[in-house]
């Protein structure tokens, strides 16, 4: 595996990592009360994953332009592949950090209440204190839990199955704008702003559903309308969804890109 392969495996991971505890702060944001708070904090955190997204664009970008030149160099598909494994790996990784990272950002949803800033509450994370807290924080998922899994009542099985088309759209949609480029590589450029042909799509069932219904469940939550237990039970089960959608991902590259070509080809 070369440097850049290596960089776009780790933007990547980074995005859906990231992605993935965006539930811890919800439930942080539920167990202090201050949900508002927990969502400002986690601003922080998308930072970085959009920093990381600028960054994948351009590297992938820059391995197919190589690849239409040298194709003997890189094998495409090989690395497609192995990009959204490293997103399925970090929507795993991130749900079973969960636990953990709804405890710590309960606490430093607790010190922002106390100082007001962002810059101060980071310096203290650094601090022998800040790590320690980490580590005290540490948790792992209870298999209980899982065990109290069912579809229906808080956790309609329409809402599951969007999510799993959502993300897996989400996922694929500009790794097959870039991968269209290869297939079609004189009307590259095109295809590379052709994203939102796959990923429109996922946006319009995320913010129009999903999230809404998310948001719903929270205040329904801190209402007293709804219990933690059912809305533990929605995270677990958008997360499993999540990870299901990156996985089908890897089925919907190939027809994605050969759709974002004909796109490319009609305009």
């Amino acid at each position: 595996m070369d440097i850049q392969l290596a960089l776009i495996l780790g933007f990547t991971f980074v995005i859906h990592l990231i992605g993935t505890l965006a539930y811890a702060f919800r439930i942080a944001g539920i167990r202090t009360g201050n949900v508002a708070i927990a969502f400002s904090l986690f601003n922080v955190l998308v930072l970085v994953s959009r920093i990381s997204n600028a960054f994948q664009g351009p590297f992938l970008a820059k391995r197919v332009e190589t690849a239409i030149l040298e194709p003997a160099l890189h094998h495409l598909a090989r690395d497609f592949s192995l990009v959204l494994a490293a997103a399925s790996l970090a929507t795993l990784l991130g749900g079973l950090l969960i636990p953990t990272f709804q405890r710590y950002s309960t606490v430093a949803v607790a010190a922002f209440r106390r100082r007001r800033s962002v810059p101060r509450l980071m310096l203290r994370a650094a601090t022998p204190r800040g790590l320690s807290v980490l580590v005290e924080s540490a948790s792992v998922p209870r298999l209980a839990n899982v065990g109290q899994l069912r579809l229906g009542g808080a956790v309609p099985a329409g809402i599951v199955l969007l999510n799993v088309a959502a993300t897996a759209l989400w996922t694929v949609g500009v790794l097959a704008s870039i991968h269209a480029g290869a297939l079609e590589p004189d009307f590259r450029v095109t295809a590379a702003t052709l994203s939102a042909l796959v990923n429109g799509v996922a946006t319009i069932l995320m913010f129009v559903v999903i999230d809404p219904y998310l948001s719903g469940l929270t205040d329904d939550v801190v209402d007293g309308r709804a219990s933690e237990a059912d809305f533990r039970r929605a995270i677990i089960w958008m997360v499993a969804s999540r990870l299901a959608g990156t996985l089908l991902a890897q089925a919907l590259l190939l027809p994605a890109a050969w759709l974002i070509v004909w796109a490319a080809r009609a305009i």
